[in-house]
């Protein structure tokens, strides 16, 4: 069975809301409080959406924190599982 290749939240934060609602980089960095290069390495899929940055979304965008971090956590297990080699972990249980 093929695995989905989810994409990274930046690119929904970028495609869907920045570029969507026509907001600048500078701005939503103000109204977040955050530095504007935490916002191009996030929409340039370059960092992670962290808890507190999914918090700070989620208020600004009207949203829910917890779907910010279930995109960010469904893209690092996708990378993990991709470039992770299980084949000398032994079973324990099961």
């Amino acid at each position: 069975m093929e695995m989905y290749n989810p994409s990274h939240p930046g690119k929904l934060l970028k495609e869907g809301y920045l570029d969507e609602l026509g907001l600048s980089v500078a701005k939503v960095a103000i109204k977040l409080g955050v530095s504007r290069k935490t916002i191009y390495d996030i929409i340039n899929c370059k960092a992670a959406i962290s808890p507190v940055m999914a918090l700070k979304i989620a208020k600004a965008f009207n949203s829910d924190a917890q779907f910010w971090l279930d995109l960010q956590s469904q893209y690092d297990l996708f990378q993990a599982k991709s470039k992770t080699n299980l084949d000398d972990v032994q079973v324990l249980y099961g």
